[in-house]
């Protein structure tokens, strides 16, 4: 049977030839040449460093799906989730891996979204029919996940404030519509796409005949998910005293800062990063604690779903290393400044900057890439329209590329379907909402 070649297959070769080919007319075959080698040995760091973060953040939500804590997060929004997603059963694990994954991207929490994502990728996976093939669901989630709801941009309000920007946080309203319409626009190309492409039929690979026997009945009946529930043990007095003491102790440090701060101190630029350096002790703390007092044996849960992340992040590193390597070459040989000298006259039409065009470009390619250029924008004209812009453009949409070949690698998804197709056009509708709402919203516009 025929099957179709995966989009990423003709887009990451052309990335690679056609830097050689500008590299060469350009003179610049020994940058080309590093940047090769640079890429592969950057996806390979990241990767490793990837590996840590992995094993801590799947540790934890085993602790959380032991203590019952994600299956009640998944019924407390199901109504939304189960429209969404109507062939992922609503207590099944990848539903609430997903509405956690969500859930760390719109608070900007990075590191911890990827292992979510990466986890529910894996459990969409366990309900794919046809493996190596996407599903829509894998394909509607993987478009929320690159247009990245982004409720705070909190790093791009930190490099603002160093910068000397008069308003740092002026961008946040500009940036929650931009993310909005570009999560929107994912969405309904989403759904747009999986109507005209049902998800396949289950390929069914010929067997033997089978008798009518009991016992051969039995043989074909599908397999049951019947591993035991989890082993409760619940907290001593003591233990509840103690952790119960903790978690007031912790509530009472709260209390003193809005106290000694004020209440406007919470919707401030210092509470923003205060707040920002909180969030993550209070998620890992938080689900450790109630684990125990659920009864979980919280340490051995967490080790065992470490080496779970472990496996994960070394899975995806072939992946990491083929889409670094194009995508930096891509940018060495010069071909993303003639792809951009070409599209200026029309970006031109809807009143974007030639100089925030690049960020347009690099933004579905490279996190790192767009957050460096980001940065330098803001660092040369803190206070410009351009800045605003750019930073706006930074927190309405995620890197497409990488994250369509870390999450569909991390299962060893081969044909994506039309996932890359909603992610890019995300990205523009993103790119262009943020010009939009920037030119209305934003004063200097003119």
């Amino acid at each position: 049977m025929k099957t179709k070649v995966s989009p990423l297959n003709p887009i990451w070769l052309f990335l690679i030839a056609f830097a050689t080919v500008v590299a060469a007319y350009g003179g610049k075959m020994k940058p080309l040449t590093e940047a090769s080698f640079k890429g592969a040995g950057s996806a390979v760091e990241l990767a490793i460093g990837l590996v840590g973060s992995m094993a801590l953040w799947l540790g934890i939500m085993r602790v959380a799906e032991e203590a019952g804590l994600m299956q009640a997060i998944a019924r407390a929004i199901r109504p939304v989730m189960v429209r969404l997603f109507p062939t992922v059963p609503p207590e099944h694990p990848a539903m609430s891996a997903m509405i956690m994954n969500l859930a760390a991207n719109a608070l900007g929490l990075g590191n911890a979204a990827t292992p979510l994502g990466l986890k529910a990728m894996k459990e969409l996976d366990r309900l794919n029919p046809n493996p190596g093939t996407a599903t829509n669901a894998m394909c509607l989630f993987l478009a929320i996940n690159t247009a990245s709801v982004t409720l705070i941009p909190l790093e791009v309000i930190a490099v603002r404030a160093s910068a000397g920007t008069t308003q740092p946080a002026s961008i946040v309203l500009t940036t929650l519509i931009a993310t909005a319409i570009g999560t929107t626009a994912a969405v309904l190309a989403a759904k747009f796409a999986a109507r005209r492409s049902p998800d396949p039929a289950p390929v069914i690979e010929p067997t033997e005949p089978i008798s009518d026997t009991p016992e051969d009945a039995e043989a074909i009946e599908p397999a049951v998910d019947t591993a035991p529930p989890p082993v409760l043990h619940p907290p001593s007095r003591v233990g509840q005293l103690v952790f119960g003491g903790l978690v007031l102790a912790f509530l009472g440090a709260i209390v003193q800062k809005v106290i000694r701060h004020g209440f406007g101190f919470v919707f401030s630029l210092e509470g923003f990063t205060t707040i920002s350096n909180w969030v993550l002790p209070m998620f890992i703390s938080g689900f450790l604690i109630y684990g125990y007092f659920r009864g979980v044996r919280v340490y051995e849960a967490l080790t065992e779903g470490a080496k779970e992340g472990f496996e994960i992040a070394v899975r995806v590193i072939p992946f990491m290393v083929a889409i670094f390597v194009a995508i930096g070459m891509f940018r060495a040989s010069g071909a993303l400044e003639l792809l951009t000298n070409l599209l200026t006259p029309v970006t031109a039409l809807i009143g974007m900057p030639a100089e925030a065009l690049p960020m347009a470009l690099i933004r579905p390619l490279s996190g790192s890439g767009a957050f460096g250029f980001m940065s330098e924008i803001v660092k040369a004209n803190p206070n410009s329209f351009l800045a605003d812009l750019v930073c706006t453009m930074q927190g309405a949409s995620d890197t497409t590329f990488y994250t369509l070949a870390v999450y569909f690698g991390s299962v060893a998804i081969i044909r994506t379907r039309y996932a890359l197709p909603v992610g890019l056009f995300a990205d523009a509708v993103s790119a262009i909402a943020s010009v939009l709402v920037c030119r209305l919203l934003l004063p200097g516009a003119a």
